[in-house]
């Protein structure tokens, strides 16, 4: 009897758990994954003038990735390569935009360090 009720709630926390990590796997917002980015920039040490163009070209960049996955999803075109090229695409005028903004050492340490980091991970199944 005292295994059946352990199991029981055992079953039970397991469950609990599980939702609530679910809860926590909701997309983020272009904001939110925006903070997120400019949190990991830290190490940039970029100046209050750089950091708020920087804030901004993120937000923006999150804002359109959304809005074209949305457009793709609506249109029935989840093509991987065709939804690929559109974010290969928005990220190269991303990084266009920061070239002008940030430093030489700057730029190389997003390019190796930061950027790689940032990017979409595919779940491990």
């Amino acid at each position: 009897m005292k295994k059946q009720i352990l199991l029981l709630v055992a079953g039970i926390c397991f469950s609990i758990t599980s939702l609530m990590a679910q809860e926590n796997m909701q997309r983020q917002t272009p904001e939110e994954r925006a903070k997120s980015a400019m949190e990991k920039m830290a190490p940039l040490n970029l100046e209050a003038e750089a950091k708020t163009k920087t804030e901004v070209i993120m937000l923006d960049f999150y804002t359109a990735q959304q809005n074209a996955m949305k457009e793709m999803r609506a249109s029935g075109d989840v093509n991987r390569e065709t939804m690929m090229a559109k974010r290969k695409e928005l990220a190269d005028a991303r990084d266009a935009k920061l070239k002008l903004i940030f430093t030489t050492e700057q730029l190389k340490k997003w390019v190796d360090e930061i950027e790689p980091g940032l990017r979409p991970q595919r779940p491990k199944n």
